[in-house]
């Protein structure tokens, strides 16, 4: 792991003063950020990834839609089941993968 590319993370993190960091700059450090610490990070990571789920840019692009969510199935289900965040991520993440099958289904 590239110690500078987690500094800068942690720098953007610090810099954004919000509770959470949404869009491409979110993706890009919670990906990060949950390499190194995916008890603090995935489960921010999921909710972003749903989040871009449903992005204009993507959603008329049913795989790369689907890619996200998968994503963010995977990241949290990956938590411990002690993470308090763990079990609402993951019924966030699994319910929007339900609507995409269910809207690609009809």
């Amino acid at each position: 792991m590239d110690q500078d590319m987690v500094l800068r993370a942690r720098v953007a993190l610090l810099g954004a003063n919000r509770r959470v960091v949404r869009g491409v700059e979110g993706l890009w450090i919670y990906r990060l950020l949950t390499q190194v610490e995916p008890e603090v990070y995935g489960s921010k990571l999921a909710y972003v990834l749903v989040e871009a789920s449903a992005s204009p840019l993507v959603r008329e692009l049913p795989g790369r839609r689907l890619a996200l969510l998968e994503e963010a199935v995977a990241v949290a289900t990956a938590l411990s089941t002690a993470n308090p965040y763990r079990a609402k991520v993951l019924a966030r993440a699994l319910a929007a993968r339900r609507d995409l099958d269910g809207r690609q289904a009809t």
